[in-house]
């Protein structure tokens, strides 16, 4: 892995890729530019230069340049992931965003490219997939295990234990109890209360 004081090219220009931005610029990374096929080159996005669309990276090095995956994780929408697996199969390594303010116990594994964004709270025996994001202000609590490609909307709260396969997107301010298992590719609704095991596939809407 790169170390920290390195350049960062960010994938997308759209809202997450501005908080990418906004958490990058908190650390000792420095964001170069952003990647994007639907802004002009040369243009700024929240003061960010948009360097083209991504086949600007066969100009730089992927021993001298990391990603940051800055394209939204939306319900039924693959976009995010297949870049992420272009860009690896070119050599490119993508850098864990972690903004400052998130609290991250010092036991929590983090595979390559996991974002933790603002206000999150992991706690102790935690396990978090390569490319998932626990967005702002979720909160896992111990032991629990997130596969790769998830994505925590803002607000999640999961409860001890809670195993999530790869995949399965959690809707905004959804609660998951302890020792749940919710299997891959699956869709938990927005403010769904889980209490139950939720099979590989499923769309889950529990209301409140």
């Amino acid at each position: 892995m790169l170390e920290n004081n390195q350049q960062v090219i960010i994938l997308g220009a759209g809202g997450h890729a501005k908080v990418v931005a906004d958490a990058l610029s908190r650390t000792d990374y420095k964001v170069i530019g952003l990647i994007s096929p639907d802004e002009e080159k040369g243009s700024l996005c929240f003061g960010v230069e948009v360097l083209g669309d991504d086949n600007v990276l066969d100009f730089y090095s992927n021993k001298e340049v990391l990603l940051a995956n800055g394209i939204g994780s939306l319900s039924g929408t693959s976009l995010r992931w297949n870049m992420a697996l272009k860009m690896r199969d070119k050599g490119f390594v993508f850098v864990s965003v972690i903004h400052p303010s998130a609290v991250i116990a010092h036991d929590v594994v983090l595979a390559e490219g996991v974002q933790i964004m603002a206000g999150a709270i992991v706690q102790p025996g935690v396990y978090i997939g390569q490319d998932t994001i626990i967005n702002t202000a979720s909160s896992v609590d111990h032991d629990c295990y997130i596969g790769a490609n998830c994505h925590l909307s803002p607000g999640v709260i999961l409860s001890g234990s809670v195993r999530i396969q790869g995949g399965t997107h959690v809707g905004t301010g959804c609660i998951v109890i302890n020792n749940i298992s919710i299997g891959s590719n699956c869709l938990i609704a927005a403010g769904s209360v889980v209490f139950k095991d939720v099979s590989d596939g499923h769309i889950l809407i529990q209301k409140k």
